[in-house]
C-alpha cells in the first residue's frame, strides 16, 4: 500500500498532525509505503502512484484557506514576540501553493483510489473547518472518501496543538487502512 499526505500548514500544526497521520498509517501497516509532503513539494507524479491520498490544512475564515487569508495569518504571526520560527513558515507558505490552488493540477484518480480529509481548527463555536471542503474537491477528482473529514483542535489560532490531538491523528490515520 503507497499513501500519500499532502498537507498545508502555517504555524507547524497541520505539518504535526499530518506526521502522525504518516505514523499512524505505518503502526496499522509497517510495510507501507508513506510520503508526506506539504502541497509545494506535492506534484501529480507524487499522487498518481497513491493507493489512498490524505489531505489536510488549517482552517482560516470558517474553511479552506486562501491566498489572502495565508498573507493575513503571516502578517499576524510576525507581530508577536518570541514567533520568529513560525512566522518564517508562515510567510513560507502563505507565498507558496495553498491546497485551493494546488486541486486545479491534481490528476483525476482512477478507479478504487482512496483518500481522507482532515483540517486543524480552532475549538471556537462556528469556527468552521477545511476538511469537509478538502473533501468535496477530493470527490470531485474521483477519489473515494474513505473517513468522514476528521478536525483536530489548535489551542489559541496558531498552536499549540490541544493535548491528546497528535495521539489522535495517529489513531485516526491507523483507523484508515
Amino acid at each position: 500500500m503507497h499513501t500519500v499526505i499532502v498537507y498545508e500548514s502555517m504555524y507547524g500544526n497541520t505539518r504535526e498532525i499530518a506526521e502522525a497521520i504518516a505514523e499512524g498509517v505505518h503502526q496499522a501497516d509497517p510495510e507501507a509505503s508513506v510520503d508526506c509532503l506539504p502541497v509545494a513539494r506535492a506534484d501529480a507524479e507524487a499522487t498518481r502512484t497513491a493507493d489512498l491520498l490524505v489531505v489536510g490544512g488549517p482552517t482560516h475564515m470558517h474553511g479552506m484557506s486562501s491566498g489572502a487569508s495565508r498573507r493575513m495569518a503571516a502578517m499576524a504571526e510576525a507581530k508577536k514576540e518570541g514567533h520568529e520560527d513560525a512566522a518564517r513558515e508562515a510567510y513560507e507558505t502563505a507565498e507558496g501553493p495553498g491546497l485551493r490552488s494546488w486541486f486545479h493540477s491534481l490528476p483525476k484518480a482512477g478507479r478504487g483510489t482512496h483518500a481522507a480529509a482532515f483540517d486543524t481548527r480552532a475549538d471556537i463555536r462556528r469556527s468552521g473547518g477545511a476538511a469537509n471542503g478538502i473533501a468535496k474537491r477530493l470527490t470531485r477528482h474521483h477519489y473515494d472518501v474513505v473517513a468522514e473529514p476528521e478536525g483536530f483542535i489548535v489551542e489559541e489560532g496558531d498552536g499549540p496543538l490541544r493535548q491528546g490531538e497528535v495521539e489522535r491523528a495517529r489513531a485516526w490515520g491507523a483507523g484508515l487502512l
